[in-house]
Formats: structure tokens, sequence, C-alpha cells
């Protein structure tokens, strides 16, 4: 098994070097913290608009994570980039990691912003929090979109579970996410206690609930790559819950989407940024 999350690390780490994903060349027009639940959460500002909301995925940064998209979304949208515990130029802290909490401080930082609702966009990791925001703060959110994520660990293919139980922090030595993480962190001695935090938390089932998915009013888009460790019969169950796959030409269609791009691994799909730009003009408006 740990091999396996050998090869997943290596390909991320081939994918993302030879990508010119990483050094987000555009500066943001604002950039700051908010104080929320007891820590800070860093955030940035980009261009004018409906506001949208980008959660990234674990042991990410924002330009690690969305430096290609950002400049295209923020032509029409104001994006609104958030850090997440111990990420980036988000302090470390000793508070429990939740997916509960980190869907309030993505509230907290709304709050500090003035803004009531906007659309939320998770990769991975982030799409888990997305998913509890949906839950927890329904009155806030316009659209959720997410991106190879599930709401339980059981979304995952067996194998992705497995590789989550043996990691650990030497795997992630001069690792893209290492060289992202001291190029911001406000403390670099702490990134073997972030990952320790992070890899706790990765190894720890979850589930936000059937019930709760159900009760997701807003739209919602979901974007997978055909094989990227997602258990696609669990995918269609979670469609299910949305409202989806019905034969619309008998019904309404359902306001929720999904999309399955082919050809892509759960890495790979964050590069296509024509493709998720596109998924995401259609679906936010």
């Amino acid at each position: 098994m740990k091999n396996l999350f050998n090869t997943l690390l290596i390909t991320m780490i081939i994918v993302l070097a030879g990508s010119s994903l990483y050094g987000q060349k555009m500066k943001p027009s604002k950039s700051g913290y908010a104080d929320v639940n007891g820590a800070k959460t860093y955030y940035e500002v980009y261009g004018e608009g409906s506001p949208v909301v980008l959660l990234h995925g674990a042991f990410m940064t924002i330009d690690l994570n969305w430096g290609e998209l950002i400049p295209e979304l923020s032509k029409k949208r104001k994006v609104i980039a958030i850090e997440l515990q111990g990420h980036g130029h988000t302090p470390f802290s000793d508070r429990k990691l939740s997916h509960s909490t980190l869907a309030r401080d993505v509230e907290g930082v709304l709050d500090q912003l003035k803004i009531e609702t906007a659309d939320i966009v998770g990769y991975s990791f982030g799409g888990t929090v997305a998913y509890e925001f949906a839950i927890q703060s329904p009155k806030r959110l316009k659209n959720l979109v997410i991106i190879s994520s599930t709401y339980k660990n059981m979304g995952w293919l067996p194998e992705i579970n497995n590789a989550m139980k043996t990691m650990k922090p030497a795997f992630f030595d001069k690792s893209p996410m290492h060289t992202a993480y001291d190029a911001v962190a406000p403390d670099k001695t702490k990134w073997t206690k972030f990952l320790e935090q992070m890899i706790a938390s990765a190894g720890t089932p979850f589930d936000l609930g059937d019930a709760n998915i159900a009760k997701i009013s807003a739209p919602v888009l979901i974007i997978a790559g055909d094989n990227d460790g997602l258990d696609k019969p669990e995918l269609m169950k979670t469609y299910q819950l949305l409202g989806g796959n019905i034969a619309a030409d008998m019904a309404p269609m359902p306001k929720s989407q999904l999309a399955i791009v082919p050809g892509q691994s759960h890495v790979s799909l964050m590069m296509q940024t024509a493709t998720i730009l596109n998924y995401l003009n259609n679906f936010l408006k």
C-alpha cells in the first residue's frame, strides 16, 4: 500500500511540475485574514461581480490549486480564494481539524467581506468542506460545485481509503506541496505538524449523511474524472440524492448536474482549466 501512495504522489509531482498551474501570475485586489473560531483564515479577492468562493484540495495552496483558473474566472466574477486551516498563508493551529469547523471558517470569511450569499466551488478535500458548508449554511449558498470529491470516505475506491491510512510526512519531502507551503507559510517549521494533522484527518472515516445531502436545496454541479478514484456507483447515488438520474424527457430537468470528464485522474482533472471553466461559466449563472 505504501507503494500505491508513492505512485499517487509521484504522479502528482510529475503532472504539477509539467504544468503551468503552479505560480499564479495575477495579484489579488485584496487579501487578508479573517479571525474566526479561535484561528485566522487567509483569503484573496480577485475581480468584480457575483461572488464565487474557491476551496482547495488537501496540502495545497491557492496558487497550486487555482493558479490558472483565477485569471479567467475573475474576468466576470468576484473570486474569493481561501486557504484552509494550516494551508499556505493560514497559520497552523492545534484546534481540532474538522469539516464542520472549516465550513464555519468559510462563513466567517464571507462575514468579514460582507458577502451575504455566494457560489461555492470545492476540489477534493475542499469539496468535502463545501458539502459541509451547504449543510450548515444553506441560506448563504447560491450554487455548489464539487470537483472530484465526496461527502463520505466510502465515496472513494477502497484502494484510495487504504492509501490514506499509510501516508507519512516523509512522503511529501521535496514535493510541489512542500515547495508551495514554504513559499508562503507564516511559520515553515510547522510543516511536519501540519502534515501530521492532515494525515490523521485523512485516515479518519467520515460521513456527512445521505439525509443531509438530500436536503441541499441549492443547485449542485458535480465534476469528476472517469478514473479519479471516486467510486462511481456511490457517485451516482449522490447524484440521485440531489434529484438527478431521471428520464428528463418525461419530467422536468433536475436543477443539479453531473459531468464525468473522460481520460482524467484525480490530479489531471484539475489541470483541465478550459474544461472546468466552461462547466463553471455554464452552470453559475
